[in-house]
């Protein structure tokens, strides 16, 4: 048999590597940048950039520039990514080991062993008309009554963008139409399991919530201002969240598995 045939699979040669599944590791989490991904994995910059590259190349992470920040970039997992190449990794190796990503259709608590207790989740951004209140009910209704969920924002609008309430309801059945947008600081005191923030700019203020809510950053450009900004680009943004959120299910459910 040549060599060739005999190469592990491109996922297991890259998540072999103890840096690199470090780093996989660190944004099956949250979303990061550089400077926190050294600070997190404890190693120097150039190698932990350098790792990241070979991670992009292989299509498992992915970069966007920062919107509170252009010259800085944050750095996620793609999730759906590396259901799929974990489980060709396990075909190739075997076929009785090839599976279904179980994640690879949409799922709700119905399918995951429920919490012992519901988890309170605040999804955050700056104007809480688009990305936040897409998060809000797309996770109130994956968990269906599993989880206590609710959205705000630094800087709220009057209303809900248009384009958000069509995208939920033609996409997902979902009407928010009735909902207003609502400023932090009336959930001052509230206690949370997780502050998810989707927006770059909500995370730099961090706002404060008793008993140490665990915090997780998805960054997600505002469908409102980005470059297109459309109906298509608030599908692709209700689409992404949705992705996250499916994802998030497995740990509401099983919350001492994944660590911060």
């Amino acid at each position: 048999m040549e060599l060739s045939d005999q190469a592990a699979p491109a996922f297991v040669r890259l998540a072999a590597h103890p840096v690199r599944w470090r780093l996989l590791r660190e944004l099956a989490t949250s979303d990061y940048r550089v400077r926190e991904l050294v600070e997190r994995v404890g190693q120097p910059q150039n190698l932990v950039s350098y790792h990241l590259r070979l991670l992009r190349k292989g299509g498992l992470v992915a970069a966007r520039r920062s919107s509170f920040d252009a010259r800085d970039s944050y750095y996620h997992l793609d999730l759906e990514r590396c259901a799929h190449a974990l489980a060709a990794a396990g075909g190739a190796l075997h076929p009785a080991l090839g599976f279904d990503p179980p994640l690879a259709s949409p799922t709700s608590f119905s399918s995951q062993a429920a919490p012992a207790s519901r988890p309170a989740v605040l999804f955050t951004c700056t104007g809480n008309s688009a990305r936040s209140p897409i998060a809000e009910a797309l996770l109130l209704h994956r968990a269906g009554g599993q989880a206590e969920v609710t959205s705000a924002g630094s800087h709220p609008k009057q209303h809900l963008h248009p384009h958000a309430v069509r995208a939920l309801a033609e996409h997902y059945g979902l009407d928010i139409a009735d909902r207003r947008p609502r400023h932090l600081n009336t959930l001052a005191g509230r206690r949370f399991d997780y502050v998810i923030s989707l927006c770059d700019k909500v995370r730099e203020i961090r706002p404060d919530f008793p008993g140490h809510p665990r915090r997780v950053h998805w960054s997600i450009p505002d469908p409102a201002t980005a470059a297109g900004a459309d109906y298509p680009a608030f599908i692709r943004t209700a689409a992404d969240i949705d992705t996250r959120i499916r994802y998030l299910l497995s740990q509401l459910a099983r919350p001492g598995e994944v660590q911060p």
